[in-house]
């Protein structure tokens, strides 16, 4: 029965990616000049892959590890689905796909950090502060980025908001409680991907306020530059990001089987 399940997970799956691909394949045509339209394409199709990649595994292991990896495969799925539709957006109008983009921040971004609260959670009882902290964080750096960006507040006053955000986010896995309690209740392999996982929050992330600051402050950087940029960033952020959470959940569970 359990194989059968499987099997039947895997095949709705395909279908579902497969029905959706080719309406959004149809939506633009591509320039194969436009290396921006490009760069949309190729996430979007790497997104999608990794979306089925995460789903499928759920299947593979131990069920307290199951809601890690499946808000990954959430993750992906939500990131592919704005891809195509900031891909059309580029292809059709040229304007960079702001809004489209910071949507699918606001959806993404949070689940990215509930991830720090629910490996802790699955090898120990964890106070929920940690959840809100890391919440009341990623709303205030999106926010502050996005009003900015759009022009709703004053540039300098947007990056200064989402860099508070963002180092609030920081001082948490850094120092905070949720640091405390990887450092001292977690396994070998949850203290590993903890601490890699909040230096793609410390690195990988620091790319979007970078090219905010030379877009949208210094002036510096083409938009063109800067959808390439932040569409490569999101592969390091999402994909990556999920694929340690996969790691993690895999050698938890095979060693409980042993």
């Amino acid at each position: 029965m359990k194989i059968l399940n499987i099997k039947g997970f895997k095949t709705a799956l395909t279908t579902a990616v497969v029905g959706f691909l080719p309406a959004a394949a149809n939506a633009a045509t591509l320039d194969p000049n436009d290396f921006v339209g490009i760069s949309f394409w190729l996430i979007s199709m790497a997104l999608v892959a990794a979306t089925a990649f995460f789903f499928i595994e759920t299947t593979r292991v131990e069920g307290k590890w199951k809601t890690s990896l499946t808000v990954s495969g959430l993750v992906t799925l939500v990131a592919a689905v704005h891809y195509f539709y900031m891909r059309e957006v580029w292809v059709t109008t040229g304007e960079s796909p702001t809004v489209f983009r910071y949507i699918d921040w606001l959806i993404t971004v949070p689940l990215l950090m509930v991830e720090f609260y629910l490996i802790l959670r699955a090898i120990t009882k964890v106070s929920i502060g940690i959840f809100w902290r890391l919440m009341i964080g990623t709303l205030v750096m999106l926010v502050g980025g996005y009003a900015g960006e759009v022009g709703y507040i004053n540039a300098t006053l947007g990056f200064i908001i989402g860099m508070l955000g963002w180092a609030y986010i920081l001082y948490e896995i850094f120092a905070g409680e949720a640091s405390k309690v990887a450092a001292t209740k977690a396994s070998a392999s949850v203290q590993s991907a903890f601490s890699t996982m909040r230096w793609i929050v410390t690195i990988g992330w620091a790319i979007y306020p970078l090219g905010y600051f030379m877009g949208y402050m210094n002036g510096a950087v083409s938009s063109d530059s800067l959808n390439i940029i932040y569409n490569i960033a999101d592969v390091w952020n999402k994909i990556a990001f999920g694929v340690i959470i996969w790691n993690v959940a895999v050698t938890e569970s095979e060693a409980k089987s042993k």
